[in-house]
C-alpha cells in the first residue's frame, strides 16, 4: 500500500552518506523533530535524476529553508558511495543523502518501480514529500517518465 499524506514513515533503515563514511540510520528516528524536504529519484547520475531534479533541489535550498524547511534529503536504490560521489559532483552541503541500496524504504512507503527494462531492476519511484517530524505532510508522485510534482518549485508552491 501507498503511504498518503497524513501517514508516519514507516520503519526502514537507510545509509546516510558521511565523509566518514557509510552511517546506517533508521527512518523514524532520523525524520523525528524535524521538517524535511524529502525527494527520491530513480537512480543518481542518471539523466533526469542530474539535469533536472538534483540540481533543483541545489537551487532552491535556501528558499526551502526559508519556508521552515530545516534539511533537504535526496534518496535513491544506490548504495551510500554512489549517492555521496553525486552530491560532491553534482549537489551541495544544503542536501542530505540517504542512500536505499536494498530498495527497503521505496518498498516500506509503496513506492517502487521496475526498471529491469533498462538494466536497473527494482528501484524507488520520482517522489518527493513534505515530512514534518515523521509524518508525511505533502506527497507528491511522478508519472511514469515525467518530471513536474516532485521538483523542488512545485515543493515550494506546497509550503
Amino acid at each position: 500500500m501507498t503511504i498518503s499524506v497524513g501517514d508516519k514513515l514507516p520503519e526502514a533503515t537507510l545509509v546516510k552518506a558521511t565523509a566518514e563514511g557509510p552511517e546506517q540510520v533508521q527512518a523514524s528516528e532520523y525524520f523525528a523533530g524535524k521538517k524535511v524536504a524529502l525527494f527520491s529519484v530513480p537512480g543518481a547520475f542518471t539523466p533526469t535524476c542530474s539535469a533536472k531534479h538534483l540540481p533543483g533541489f541545489v537551487e532552491k535550498a535556501e528558499d526551502l529553508k526559508a519556508k521552515g524547511v530545516d534539511e533537504i534529503v535526496g534518496t535513491a536504490v544506490n548504495d551510500a558511495f554512489v549517492m555521496g560521489a553525486w552530491n560532491n559532483a553534482a549537489g551541495s552541503d544544503d542536501i542530505t543523502m540517504l542512500a536505499d541500496g536494498n530498495a527497503d524504504f521505496a518498498e516500506a512507503v509503496g513506492l517502487t518501480m521496475d526498471g529491469s527494462g533498462f538494466g536497473m531492476g527494482k528501484r524507488g519511484q520520482r517522489f518527493s514529500m513534505v515530512v514534518n517530524d515523521g509524518v508525511v505532510e505533502q506527497l507528491n508522485v511522478e508519472e511514469p517518465g515525467d518530471f513536474k510534482v516532485s521538483s523542488a518549485e512545485h515543493m515550494l508552491g506546497q509550503l
